[in-house]
């Protein structure tokens, strides 16, 4: 599907695009509902239009706004490759839509930027990753929530060992055999002095830095943890081709081809989880250790002016509260709201947005878990 990365979540955010439809809807991978997938989509854009006109663009100026996303109503292949979510962002110079591991609630928001908060769980710190799949034959990349999980169109990227080296088939078949283990569908794990072998493991070394290369591309300002999965003997090879620096030293072993996403998902999940589960443990202990020194806040008009100036390195965000309010652009003051007024804004939604652009960490959680009882607590920087 569509990879969403933090520099186009910043484009989204900082851009200065003018009236923005932003519009978000669950979608259906198979069946009968994908034919109600569009028919929702329509109903969105009407309601779109008239958010638009209600903020005084007039009718043409709205209908031309919308022009692209209308256009995707009639793109039959677009509507039988979905994910669980679709998000769509319009305006005057700007569309973009995106189909995502997320289950998105349907909503239309119009306003002078685009809305991103139900974005935020792919940049949140405990639930989002990456698998990558790796054969000679096939590489698979796939984004997983947690979820669900999604493969990511590769571009710039070589999917097999043929397409990176350009070697024709009988050199493949030759390749192939010269590392084949005895009695197995897998290659031989040992590469020794002078054999034949040695030119394999070359090859696919240089297959892998193909690879990584064009992943730098499609993982760029990622932080995400990125976890293989293939036969043994690849995985310290790519491992030695690699320049992520969030790959998990633990991969998923045995042939990926043989896995379905699904079952990808369920494996890596469980070498993630405890490595999120912990990362969280840290955050909140470190917390409780600098609570009393002013490196830490719950003060919503102290904490939101602080994450838009990066100095938020951690923040807990309680799920399911709202304070209204606004950050006044020129003095960085904040004024809250008991009941949202033209203008206002989810404060707490702000903090998180900015923490995640600023390179901080966020984690949204039951209010309970929040430390100090309050619905947002951060650690400074500085």
């Amino acid at each position: 599907m569509d990879l969403l990365n933090l520099e186009e979540l910043k484009a989204l955010v900082r851009q200065d695009v003018g009236p923005c439809a932003s519009i978000f809807m669950p979608t259906h991978r198979a069946g009968a509902e994908t034919r109600q997938d569009p028919i929702r989509f329509k109903n969105l854009l009407r309601e779109a239009e008239q958010g638009l006109r209600a903020l005084g663009l007039r009718s043409p100026q709205a209908r031309g706004l919308l022009k692209p996303a209308r256009e995707l109503l009639t793109d039959s292949a677009f509507w039988r490759h979905q994910s669980d979510g679709l998000a769509v962002f319009a305006a005057d110079k700007l569309f973009r839509f995106y189909r995502l591991p997320l289950d998105f609630a349907e909503l239309m928001v119009v306003g002078e930027r685009c809305h991103v908060k139900p974005l935020l769980p792919l940049f949140m710190g405990d639930g989002h990753f990456f698998v990558l799949a790796l054969s000679q034959n096939q590489l698979r990349l796939l984004e997983g929530t947690r979820h669900s999980v999604d493969e990511i169109d590769l571009e710039g990227v070589p999917t097999s060992l043929v397409e990176a080296l350009g070697e024709d088939r009988e050199k493949q078949l030759q390749f192939h055999t010269q590392t084949q283990a005895p009695g197995t569908g897998e290659r031989a794990a040992g590469f020794h002095g002078h054999d034949p072998a040695d030119e394999a493991k070359g090859r696919l070394l240089r297959y892998f830095r193909q690879v990584n290369e064009g992943l730098g591309q499609v993982l760029r300002d990622e932080r995400a943890p990125l976890v293989l999965a293939g036969v043994d003997y690849l995985l310290p090879l790519y491992k030695e081709a690699n320049t992520y620096p969030h790959l998990l030293e633990q991969g998923v072993t045995g042939s990926p081809e043989a896995l379905t996403p699904a079952e990808l998902h369920r494996r890596a999940w469980e070498i993630v989880q405890p490595r999120f589960l912990e990362a969280k443990q840290a955050a909140r202990a470190q917390y409780q250790e600098l609570a009393g020194t002013g490196r830490t806040s719950t003060n919503v008009r102290e904490v939101v002016p602080a994450a838009y100036h990066g100095r938020v390195d951690v923040l807990f965000v309680a799920v399911g509260i709202k304070q209204w309010g606004r950050l006044d652009p020129d003095t960085h003051s904040v004024h809250l709201s008991e009941e949202p007024v033209p203008g206002d804004e989810d404060l707490l939604d702000v903090a998180a947005v900015q923490t995640v652009l600023n390179g901080g960490t966020a984690y949204a959680v039951q209010s309970e878990k929040v430390p100090d009882n309050a619905p947002l607590a951060a650690i400074f920087r500085y």
